[in-house]
């Protein structure tokens, strides 16, 4: 499971290259898995944690740079007012990077016009564009914090020397009955599957196709046999069970001839 989820993080592209939106893409280093022994990632953890696991392994094994803070609380008193993702040193050039870390799943709502508020969670409480000036406006800022300075001091470093920049992986999905979507400046490539309502899951013909639905955990993965496949029907009801909860499922489809799908059935 853990070597598939890395491989999933890892294989997952950018939300947009280079620079965009004012923010920096962090250029992930290429590198070949094989050899890679994944430590246990704690499974009590939400997605985004774990993926924290990932990014940090991924680092280390890969050895372009060096770890000098990750997960880094910073307080004012007795509140913390955020936290430094990764600081990394960069080791050929000596370059210092502050790098925050992003991995999402979002739905795109191609009946809103501008790009950069067509992306939405599946649940519809996370928006793309909202994380994004969170980022530049809290998270980036943050650096330049009195008290982040003095965690900083710690490691003889100097905020004014940090390149900022964000790892912004995520996973796109196109309404069902749009083979094509317009999304640039963003990155097309992240789009990997497609979403539907409901009651378009019950009317369209799945009679033949066999589902999974994956653990959140799972999400990051591509799709595989190794599963416990379900009929169309059994599906059907536990999706419904989740539409009543208003929980949108991620579910793997293998059609009849073989091919495997990623969607999300949404209750809204």
């Amino acid at each position: 499971m853990y070597i598939k989820q890395v491989e999933g993080f890892y294989n997952t592209p950018p939300l947009w290259r280079a620079i965009q939106f004012g923010i920096q893409q962090f250029e992930f280093p290429e590198m070949d898995l094989k050899g890679l022994h994944p430590v246990d990632i704690p499974e009590n953890l939400r997605l985004g944690h774990q993926m924290e696991y990932v990014f940090e392994q991924l680092i280390r094994f890969d050895g372009t740079y060096g770890i000098m803070l990750m997960n880094q609380a910073v307080r004012s008193g007795k509140k913390t007012i955020g936290e430094i993702d990764f600081i990394l040193n960069q080791s050929v050039s000596n370059i210092v990077h502050h790098v925050e870390l992003t991995y999402k799943f979002y739905v795109i709502d191609s009946s809103i016009s501008e790009p950069i508020h067509r992306l939405m969670g599946p649940n519809r409480r996370d928006m793309f564009f909202t994380k994004m000036e969170k980022i530049k406006n809290e998270q980036f800022a943050l650096i330049n914090r009195p008290e982040t300075q003095s965690i900083l001091d710690e490691i003889g470093l100097n905020s004014n020397v940090l390149h900022q920049s964000c790892c912004f992986k995520a996973q796109l999905f196109r309404p069902f009955d749009e083979p094509i979507v317009h999304i640039r400046p963003l990155n097309p490539s992240c789009v990997v599957g497609y979403w539907m309502r409901f009651e378009n899951f019950e009317k369209v013909d799945y009679g033949k196709n066999l589902f999974y639905i994956p653990f959140k955990k799972e999400w990051p993965i591509q799709p595989h046999e190794n599963v416990t496949w379900m009929s169309y029907t059994e599906t059907l009801m536990e999706v419904n069970l989740r539409m009543i909860q208003k929980n949108t499922p991620m579910l793997w489809m293998k059609k009849t001839s073989g091919t495997l799908e990623k969607l999300f059935v949404v209750w809204w």
